[in-house]
């Protein structure tokens, strides 16, 4: 099969074969089109991984080619070559959302490792992002787009629908993926640990700082750092973090000397900050400073078409049940997976499906050993095809859903520490949890070692 589907665009007839012949030579498909009408005509019979085309074509020229096709599938990426480069074209085709830009003459080495990286990480990014939907190929490619600027970000989203997967994804599709990623959860800690976390802190700053304290924006030197609920900062914070990315400096608790960082934020929120700011709960400067960039987290209500993808991959993840091994799911509990709301977004899911393995009885998820609340009359009735009434599955009764989705989260940590002792660190990584995550959960819920 070939490497990947590729079509290049120029009026020059010569300089299409030119790059065909050295694309094929590598095993990518390729085609050409000698101009931009010629090329959507093309796109609209067929999928292309890649676009490659020359700036200045005959009629619609190179950056209106570009926006035509990201218009229509976002998922496409596209380099730029062109022999009179301008700070101009190069700032419209960057806006538009061009993967690369390349001058003439292309060397042959040059166009084949830009060509490499886009397939590189087109498949990292299918291989930790799953989903087909038209929602996660958005994503997708807003994240290929951005990782390797240095921009900041701003991941938006419900919890649970994988903003930090986003982010880790953005760090390692981008220049600083050497390093390592460094994240904080805002709201797992109070204002005086966090402002500690974030910025460090000297000897004496306060009664239990007995030692000098680098901060996350220090140790993110040359890094990411991802500061996730941010919306959930108070303001006095919000200040300095706004400083922290204008000035690109940060001084420590207890400090008298600014100390100089190089680091990329990227920030998330399952919070409505426009509606803080109108509430005077979040700062209008850093609410502008942080949104260069806005990614929406789609919930997966809206991309329900990658419930079973995700459902399967959880199902592969889980160890198999004792004495029995699950391989499949159910037609069934398909649709009534596919049909259910998902409060919970993807962690939901995950728990769901882990559930169903270590409670159901034959090699496959059936609709029976799904969760309650998925089992409501109204799900199971919406998952069934129109044209047919099947009977409910053997040992299936109608279930009235009785516990919330935060009841559910309650009793699978509950579950975990009970598992591990109270040992926060493991049950963390049990849950797929960060400690400071598990921390404050467990502060919300009130849970107390029995």
């Amino acid at each position: 099969m070939p490497a990947g589907c590729i079509l290049v665009v120029d009026d020059e007839e010569r300089q299409r074969e030119i790059y065909r012949d050295i694309l094929e030579g590598e095993g990518y498909e390729a085609a050409t089109a000698p101009s931009g009408e010629a090329a959507l005509n093309l796109l609209a019979g067929r999928r292309f991984d890649l676009v490659i085309t020359d700036l200045n074509l005959t009629g619609m020229s190179g950056v209106q080619l570009l926006g035509e096709i990201l218009s229509a599938d976002p998922t496409v990426a596209v380099v730029l070559i062109t022999g009179y480069p301008s700070i101009q074209s190069a700032i419209e085709a960057t806006k538009r959302g061009v993967y690369q830009y390349l001058e003439k003459p292309v060397d042959r080495d040059r166009l084949l490792e830009v060509v490499g990286s886009v397939f590189e990480h087109l498949a990292a990014l299918k291989q930790n992002i799953l989903g087909d939907s038209p929602a996660t190929k958005a994503m997708v490619r807003m994240i290929l787009k951005v990782a390797p600027t240095q921009h900041t970000v701003l991941i938006l989203g419900e919890s649970g629908t994988g903003k930090e997967l986003v982010a880790r994804e953005i760090h390692r599709h981008s220049p600083r993926s050497g390093a390592p990623f460094l994240a904080v959860n805002c709201a797992a800690l109070t204002e005086t640990l966090l402002e500690s976390e974030l910025f460090g802190h000297e000897k004496g700053a306060f009664t239990d700082a007995h030692q000098q304290k680098k901060g996350l924006f220090e140790r993110a030197h040359h890094s990411t750092l991802f500061l996730d609920e941010i919306g959930d900062t108070s303001l006095a914070l919000q200040a300095k973090i706004l400083r922290a990315l204008q000035e690109r400096e940060i001084m420590r608790v207890g400090g008298t000397e600014a100390i100089k960082v190089d680091v990329r934020i990227i920030a998330a929120t399952n919070r409505n900050l426009e509606r803080l700011l109108k509430e005077g709960k979040f700062r209008e400067d850093l609410y502008y400073r942080l949104k260069v960039i806005p990614i929406p987290c789609p919930p997966l209500r809206e991309r329900r078409g990658d419930v079973e993808p995700l459902a399967r991959h959880f199902l592969g993840r889980s160890e198999p049940a004792a004495g029995r091994r699950v391989e499949d799911i159910s037609p069934a509990a398909i649709e009534a997976l596919r049909a259910y709301d998902w409060p919970g977004n993807i962690r939901q899911l995950e728990w769901a499906i882990e559930r169903a393995i270590v409670l159901g009885e034959s090699n496959r998820v059936e609709l029976r050993d799904l969760p309650p609340e998925i089992l409501q009359p109204a799900a199971v009735a919406s998952a069934r095809p129109a044209a047919a009434s099947p009977a409910p599955a053997a040992g299936l009764q109608p279930i009235i859903a009785e516990e919330s989705w935060e009841a559910h989260e309650k009793a699978k940590i509950v579950e975990a520490l009970d598992r591990t002792n109270w040992n926060i660190t493991r049950a963390a990584q049990l849950l797929g949890m960060t400690f400071r995550t598990l921390q404050y959960r467990i502060e919300k819920y009130g849970l107390k070692r029995a």
